[in-house]
C-alpha cells in the first residue's frame, strides 16, 4: 500500500508539471517537419486507406456492415488502435526517453508515462473528432451512443497508463524486453480483432481468450458505438474482463517499480 500511495502521491504533487510535459511531448513529436501536427492525421490516413483499398478491391471482403460502409467499420476500430498502438511502444519506452529527468533532475519516475500517455491520448480525440467528420461526411450523423466516448477513452487510458509504467521501467533495466515488444506489436494487430469481429470466431477457447484482450475490448467498445449502437451495459461481460485484465496489470506495475525503482537512476 506504501508504493501505491507513494505513486498517487507524486502524480498529485507534480499534477502541473504532468500537463506541462505532456503539451512539450506532442510539440516535441511533431517538431522538425514542415507539416507538423498533421502528420497525426496523414500517417493514419495512409494506412487506413491501404487497408480499405486491400479489402474493398484486392481481398473482397469489403461489403457493408450493419448497414454501414466497410470504410466506417474499418476505421472504427483503426482509430482506437493508434492510440493503444502507440502508447504500448512509446510506454514501454517512456523511462528511457525522457532518462534526464530521473538523472539529472530527480523527477519521479512514476509519473513519466503517464504524460505521454496524456500526450497520446490528445492525438486520439483528435483522431476521433476526424472521424465523426468523416461519418457525417458519409452521411451519418451523431448519435447519442457517442456519449460513451470518454468511457472507453478513460478505460483505454488506465489500462495503458498501468501497462506504461510497467513496460517502462522493464525496459529500462532490459533492451531486450523493449524490443521484444516492439516484435510483438504487429501479431498484436493481427490478433486482437481490428480487421474481424473477434465476437464471431468459431473456436471458443480463442475467442474467450481474445475478448479479455484490452485491445479487442476497446476495438469492440469503438463499433458498438459507431456501428452496432449498444450501450455498454447491455452487455457486461467486456466491462469485467477489462477490470480484471487492468487489475493485473495495475498489481505488476506496482510491484515491478517498488522492486526496481531504485535501480533505475543507477541503470540510466
Amino acid at each position: 500500500m506504501n508504493i501505491i500511495k507513494e505513486i498517487v502521491t507524486d502524480h498529485i504533487k507534480h499534477r502541473s508539471q504532468i500537463f506541462k510535459l505532456a503539451i512539450a511531448d506532442l510539440k516535441k513529436t511533431y517538431s522538425g517537419s514542415v507539416l507538423g501536427w498533421s502528420w497525426a492525421v496523414i500517417r493514419p490516413a495512409i494506412l487506413i486507406f491501404v487497408f480499405w483499398f486491400a479489402f474493398s478491391f484486392g481481398l473482397r471482403k469489403g461489403g457493408d456492415v450493419n448497414g454501414y460502409p466497410f470504410f466506417l467499420w474499418l476505421i472504427s476500430g483503426m482509430i482506437p488502435w493508434y492510440y493503444m498502438r502507440d502508447m504500448i511502444i512509446g510506454g514501454a519506452g517512456s523511462i528511457r526517453r525522457y532518462k534526464y529527468l530521473v538523472t539529472k533532475i530527480k523527477y519521479p519516475v512514476s509519473t513519466i508515462p503517464t504524460f505521454v500517455n496524456l500526450a497520446l491520448m490528445v492525438s486520439h480525440i483528435g483522431l476521433v473528432i476526424l472521424m465523426i467528420l468523416i461519418y457525417m461526411g458519409f452521411g451519418y450523423m451523431p448519435t447519442v451512443y457517442y456519449l460513451q466516448i470518454p468511457f472507453y477513452m478513460l478505460l483505454m487510458f488506465l489500462f495503458f497508463n498501468a501497462w506504461g509504467l510497467f513496460a517502462g521501467v522493464l525496459s529500462t533495466v532490459s533492451r531486450d524486453f523493449y524490443n521484444l515488444v516492439k516484435s510483438l506489436v504487429t501479431a498484436l494487430f493481427w490478433m486482437s480483432g481490428i480487421l474481424y469481429d473477434a465476437t464471431t470466431i468459431d473456436n471458443d477457447i480463442i475467442r474467450k481468450v481474445l475478448l479479455f484482450n484490452p485491445v479487442t475490448i476497446a476495438a469492440n467498445g469503438y463499433r458498438d458505438i459507431f456501428i452496432n449502437h449498444v450501450w455498454f451495459w447491455e452487455n457486461w461481460s467486456p466491462i469485467i474482463n477489462f477490470a480484471i485484465v487492468y487489475a493485473i496489470m495495475q498489481l505488476l506495475a506496482v510491484w515491478i517499480y517498488k522492486k526496481l525503482k531504485k535501480d533505475i537512476p543507477d541503470i540510466l
